[in-house]
Order: structure tokens, then C-alpha cells, then sequence
């Protein structure tokens, strides 16, 4: 059940916020110089850079522009992506670890200095990064990380034995001179200045294959094509998988945020902790208050069925600190990570050059994307970039990438038995309004939720990629997939791939 103070259904500040254009379905084949698939800030990025250098590119996007990963994030624009520099030092070495920083840096004055030259209206503003903790364990681990900072001659690095938040911790460590901003607003800019530029863009059409070569094609759902010299892969979680094997190299989770009317005053800056269950904080303006967003709570997708309890814990913790006045909005976000935590970015596979993927960006997507899109655009272009090594998909480290391969891959094989096994004792009539759950159907398992109004949706939980059996998500009114994170809407409309193809509705008398 919904807290009193929160909204009974999921929806996103910042896709409320922006008034963002609507675009066509694409309706006929079309032949361009760079396809891109995929409508986030990765894509749209890709887009606006490419068309700016004078190429032909056509964008395709499965739903609405903006509405994923992109439309749901903390919008922090920061190199300080949790406690990862001393494990990237341990894994990949000093040179390689210097590089992820001064790309994730450069991405944030990119878009610092996009903004002041466009004089682009998105709430950017310069604010401090913080990791803290009230953890004796994670203080040995903090201390690592603030050497990391040191070895790698990181910007504004401090460490503090206070902060300006009414927690308890016993330390920090900061990373000054980051930003925030309203990622909606900063990128509807950019989509009209690609537009403006002779750039095609298509909302509602759906891709469902590629067909590699000198010219490669993507299909949609409706069986039109786009041709061209280049594509680029961008929906997040690459559909694709032919070649490249991404769902076996990639494990998903989901977090969740509260924005909250707070009864105390937020004092600036964007903070995160480094112990688990992770508490992240920043503010944001609305209609000139302030707006605390909450984040946290993350959790393998698919592998938690009472999801509304992550919402309820960030509750307690936004009452416990700052005080509510009011919860306008709740909303959660999806999020691939690679084997190694570095993001997947350049050629799908060592035998594909002319189609490109961005994928695995670990909740650091902002900067991430940024970096995504300006090395794709080199490639295309062929212009030297010093972040191909680092980024490129195909590459291979023997730790960690073995011991994660083969722990993501029997976390899946395991789910996929458990699933089958599974006998719901629910059953349809069971089910009061509102509520959700696998049920048994004329013998078969199948999924069923009754809305509102009464009335029943009953779907195949069977997903629609791989056969994994899908499990309800209280707090989204969703269908979870927990082998590759497929998400499916109480009608089977996917919401999240990999899955490309809707989930088969049924009835209760077969």
C-alpha cells in the first residue's frame, strides 16, 4: 500500500516539468548517414554533435523522447561517481583510472560550458559532491578512495570530518566544483537545435532487428527500415544481441527517488553514502521552493517483490533528516553495469565497424552519456579520441570480469529454474483492486492485476526474451524480469528492454 503522504502512482519530476515537442512515427523506409537508436540523453547527445559536424542523421525512439533512464535520474553531472576511483586504480592502473576521470570531467565542462554559450534555461548549478559515512567499516574503504583522489590529482578534492547535513558521519570526502541540472530541459535544447539543423527525429517506432554490412538497416516493429553508413545503439540496454553477448555481461538493478517539500531547509550541495542501503541527496527549484529529491534503496530488478517498501524506507529517512511537508513525486530508474564498471562505449563487437554501442553506465549517466556521445561522434568522424581503449566493449579483464561473468550468469540460470518451478497459490478472484500478483490460470502460471475500476489484466508471464518468468513490482504496477531486466507494463507493453515483443494477453477462460 501507498504511504498516505506519497503519490499513489510513479511519475517523474522532470518528464512533468518539460514541455517537451512530440515527434512522428516513422512510416515509410528512410535512407540517412547515421541511424541512431534510442531517444535518451546518449542518443540525442550523439545527434545533435553529429548533425553539427554536417552529417545526415535520423533518430528512432521505441516510445516518447526523453521518457526512460534519461527522464527518471538524479541529474547529478559530476566525475565523482561513488567509491570507485580505488577499486578502478586496483583493477585497471593508474593511466587507465586517470583517463575515466578526465573523461568523466571533460563531459562536465561540455555541458557546463553548452549551457553558458546557449545560454540554455535548465537550472544548472555549480554544487559540491560528497561521499560520506557513519560506518567504522566503510571509513578504511573512504580513506582508500580520498588516496585515489590524491594519486590521481583529482580537482577539488577535500577530506572533511563534517558536512552540512543533519546525519551522523563520522566523515567525508568531497569532489568541489560538480553540477546539477534539469536534464529534460538542457537536452529539449539540444533536440531543437538537431531538428533545427535538418536532423529527423521518429517517437513510437519500436526496433526490432538490424541487418549488419557496408549498409546496415534497422527494422521496426512495422517493417520499415532505415539504411545508412552508421548506426548507433543507444536504448539503454542494447536489443541487439547477435553479436556481442551484452545480456550475459551486464547485471541490472533499480533504485528509487522522492522529491520532498522538506520542513527544513536544504542546505546545497549533492551528497551519496558509501555504506548500502545507499541514501543520495540534491534539491532542485520548483516554482521557487526548493524540492529535495531522495534517492537510493537499490536492489537487483526482479528480485524483490515488495518494491514499495525501498519508497517507504526513503520516506523514514527524508522524515528522520529534513521533515516533510509534502511528497509530490515518486519515481524509480533502471540501470545497466558492465563487468568491470566501466561503460561499454564503440563498435557492438570487434567485427562490427560501422555500428556502435553505449551501454552500462552504472547510475553515473549524465557525464557518462556525454562521454558516450562525443566518442561515437569521433569514430564516425575517425577522429583520434584517447578513450577508446578505455570504453571499448570488446575489451577484457581477467579480475573482475570472470568472477562477475560467471556470478551474473548463475544468478540467471538460477532464476530462470526457480521461475519454472514456481505454483502460485493466488488465484484471480482473489486479488482486490489495485493489487498484483502471479496466479494460476486453466493450470498455467500467469500474471493478473486488478485496477482501479475492478477490472482484471491477465498476461503470459513468460518473458518475452529469454523465457525467464517475470514477477510482479508492487510499487511500479509492473512485470519484472529477473534474469535481464525486461520490464513489462499489467497490459504486456514492454516498458524496459531487452525484451522487443509485447507480453501475450489472455482471459480467464483460456
Amino acid at each position: 500500500m501507498t504511504s498516505n503522504s506519497m503519490p499513489q502512482f510513479p511519475e517523474a519530476y522532470w518528464t512533468q516539468s518539460a514541455d517537451l515537442p512530440t515527434f512522428p512515427k516513422l512510416q515509410e523506409d528512410i535512407q540517412t548517414e547515421v541511424a541512431i537508436i534510442g531517444g535518451g540523453m546518449t542518443g540525442i547527445t550523439a545527434a545533435y554533435l553529429l548533425a553539427k559536424e554536417g552529417k545526415k542523421v535520423a533518430l528512432i525512439e521505441a516510445g516518447r523522447i526523453l521518457n526512460g533512464t534519461t527522464g527518471h535520474t538524479t541529474a547529478k553531472v559530476t566525475a565523482q561517481h561513488g567509491m570507485i576511483y580505488d577499486e578502478l586504480l586496483n583493477h585497471f592502473g593508474r593511466e587507465q583510472t586517470q583517463l575515466y576521470y578526465q573523461a568523466n570531467d571533460e563531459a562536465l565542462q561540455f555541458i557546463r560550458n553548452l549551457v553558458n554559450e546557449q545560454q540554455i534555461d535548465c537550472d544548472f548549478s555549480d554544487q559540491d559532491a560528497y561521499i560520506y559515512t557513519n560506518s567504522q567499516q566503510e571509513m578504511q574503504k573512504l580513506i582508500k578512495e580520498y588516496d585515489a583522489y590524491e594519486k590521481l590529482d583529482i580537482k577539488g578534492r577535500e577530506y572533511l570530518t563534517s558536512i552540512p547535513l543533519p546525519v551522523e558521519h563520522k566523515a567525508a570526502i568531497v569532489m568541489k566544483n560538480q553540477a546539477q541540472f534539469h536534464p529534460l530541459k538542457y537536452l529539449k535544447h539540444l533536440v531543437e537545435e538537431f531538428t533545427k539543423m535538418g536532423g529527423q527525429l521518429y517517437e513510437n517506432t519500436t526496433a526490432v532487428d538490424i541487418e549488419e554490412g557496408t549498409e546496415p538497416k534497422v527494422t521496426t516493429r512495422d517493417g520499415h527500415k532505415v539504411s545508412c553508413q552508421h548506426m548507433i545503439v543507444s536504448s539503454h540496454y542494447p536489443f541487439y544481441d547477435v553479436k556481442g553477448f551484452y545480456f550475459s555481461r551486464l547485471s541490472i538493478s533499480r533504485s528509487y527517488i522522492l522529491a520532498v517539500k522538506t520542513e527544513k531547509d536544504f542546505p546545497g550541495g549533492m551528497y551519496i553514502t558509501a555504506e548500502q542501503p545507499t541514501r543520495s541527496l540534491r534539491y532542485t527549484e520548483m516554482n521557487g521552493d526548493k524540492l529535495v529529491l531522495f534517492g537510493g534503496d537499490r536492489h537487483k530488478t526482479g528480485h524483490d517483490k515488495n518494491t514499495h517498501q525501498h519508497y517507504e524506507a526513503l520516506e523514514a529517512f527524508a522524515a528522520e533528516t529534513f521533515g516533510i511537508k509534502e511528497i509530490p513525486y515518486r519515481w524509480s530508474a533502471q540501470d545497466p553495469a558492465t563487468l568491470d564498471k566501466v561503460p561499454y562505449v564503440g563498435n557492438y563487437s570487434a567485427t562490427l565497424s560501422n555500428i556502435y554501442v553505449a551501454t552500462g553506465y552504472r547510475k553515473w549517466g549524465m557525464t557518462n552519456s556525454t562521454n558516450a556521445a562525443r566518442l561515437m561522434t569521433d569514430l564516425i568522424l575517425e577522429k583520434e579520441n584517447p578513450y577508446k581503449e578505455l570504453f571499448d566493449p570488446s575489451r577484457f579483464k581477467a579480475d573482475p570480469d570472470v568472477k562477475k561473468f560467471l556470478s551474473v550468469n548463475a544468478s540467471v540460470a538460477k532464476e530462470l529454474i526457480k521461475g519454472k518451478l514456481d505454483q502460485p497459490t493466488t488465484k484471480p478472484e482473489d486479488l482486490a483492486n489495485n493489487e498484483g500478483a502471479a496466479v494460476m490460470v486453466n493450470g498455467e502460471r500467469a500474471g493478473a492485476y486488478r485496477d482501479e475500476d475492478g477490472k482484471l489484466h491477465l498476461v503470459d508471464t513468460t518473458c518475452t526474451h529469454m523465457g525467464c518468468e517475470l514477477e510482479w513490482n508492487d510499487g511500479e504496477r509492473s512485470w519484472d524480469c529477473p534474469c535481464h531486466a525486461s520490464r513489462f507494463s499489467y497490459t504486456g507493453e514492454v516498458m524496459e528492454g531487452p525484451a522487443e515483443t509485447p507480453l501475450k494477453r489472455l482471459s480467464e477462460n483460456g
